[in-house]
């Protein structure tokens, strides 16, 4: 069985999608309060049958560690641009991250100046700035907030229906 269940800060914030198995362990500690249910339910040994939540929200507030920036690494900007190359514009399985400014050239490695970009966009460009490659960025290159970044996770998990259903987004 695959089935995911949102997670909310106890201020109704999006902290994360848990596995089925670890709500169902979150819920048994009494660290939870289940806003839905999902239709899905679970059957023991013993014949006791439990509904898979859809939802849940923590009872004690935790203290995100990033409040103010989005930390930078490979997976945050291939989601802020979308696991789209930057250069063609297509949707490719695997994309490398590319340095618009090389680091040869001095070029910083931070949300400014690297975008995601597909092998042979990367090896077409090379060591080059993609003015001196003939090559266009197709994106806007910017540093995410908190708040737009979680925005696009969840478009991207697509729970922003069920959150909006119960009045959080």
């Amino acid at each position: 069985m695959n089935s995911n269940c949102i997670l909310l800060n106890a201020d109704y914030g999006f902290l994360n999608v848990v596995d089925w198995r670890r709500a169902m362990c979150l819920v048994a500690k009494g660290k939870v309060q289940v806003l839905r249910y999902s239709e899905k339910i679970v059957r023991t040994a013993e014949g006791v049958i439990y509904k898979i939540p859809a939802v849940m929200k923590l009872i004690k507030l935790i203290r995100t560690l990033y409040r103010t920036r989005v930390p930078f690494c490979k997976k945050n900007v291939l989601i802020r641009d979308g696991f789209m190359c930057a250069y063609c514009g297509k949707k490719r399985e695997r994309l490398t991250l590319d340095h618009i400014i090389p680091r040869s050239r001095g070029g910083a490695t931070d949300f400014d100046n690297c975008v995601a970009a597909c092998k042979s966009c990367n090896n077409l460009k090379g060591d080059k700035t993609p003015r001196e490659a003939g090559m266009q960025l197709g994106i806007k290159v910017y540093q995410p907030t908190i708040s737009e970044f979680l925005r696009l996770k969840v478009q991207k998990l697509g729970i922003n229906k069920v959150l909006r259903e119960i009045g959080i987004y």
